[in-house]
């Protein structure tokens, strides 16, 4: 009896002394958390870019229609200094109009006589193909106008993130658009004849 107390206190001595002994928790506990923590920090990081690139493609879709209504034609060339300067408002995201994740649009709608929004004239800043003009899209019923136009742009851009743990490796889809009205005449030609047409083409 005496040698298994002798003995159990050998053993008890040590493991007295390692329960007592913290050294080594803070330790411990930095390499738990650490990993969580720079989860957390991607996270923020890529979500708070995800919200200023989302920001700046509502930009981008105003500053395209509002520029093409301040004008009473344009030509495919203005159109492509409209891509270029809106795309300025994507930077550093994007940094040309030809980006593979970046495509635009600035569309011309004529509202009917059965309040029927119907394409005037398309352009894609990627060159694909845009509707074709009488085609019928929607629109918001504020906008219903009968005889009158509108300028419709649209912007779509895929974010990728820069590390990939958190968000989508393959990107996340950011698009919005906006609707202004002509400002300088009832519509704004496209590629017109010198002098321009007195009345406006209705498709």
């Amino acid at each position: 009896m005496k040698r298994k107390t002798k003995a159990w206190r050998r053993i008890q001595r040590p493991l007295a002394r390692l329960m007592r002994d913290r050294s080594g928790v803070a330790a411990t506990e930095f390499a738990m958390i650490v990993p969580i923590m720079l989860v957390l920090f991607f996270g923020v990081v890529e979500f708070t870019n995800g919200i200023a690139a989302y920001r700046d493609v509502t930009l981008m879709a105003h500053t395209n229609s509002d520029l093409t209504s301040q004008s009473k034609s344009v030509q495919d060339s203005d159109l492509t200094n409209f891509f270029s300067a809106s795309t300025g408002v994507l930077y550093p995201y994007a940094t040309s109009p030809t980006d593979p994740h970046l495509k635009m649009s600035i569309v011309e709608l004529w509202v009917d006589t059965s309040r029927q929004a119907r394409v005037q004239w398309a352009v894609n800043s990627d060159g694909s193909a845009a509707p074709t003009p009488g085609t019928v899209v929607n629109i918001p019923t504020s906008l219903h106008v009968h005889n009158t136009y509108v300028i419709y742009s649209s912007v779509m851009y895929t974010y990728v993130p820069t590390i990939g743990y958190v968000m989508n490796r393959a990107g996340v889809v950011l698009s919005d658009f906006a609707y202004t009205r002509p400002r300088l005449s009832q519509c704004v030609f496209y590629n017109p004849p010198n002098p321009l047409p007195t009345t406006c083409p209705q498709a």
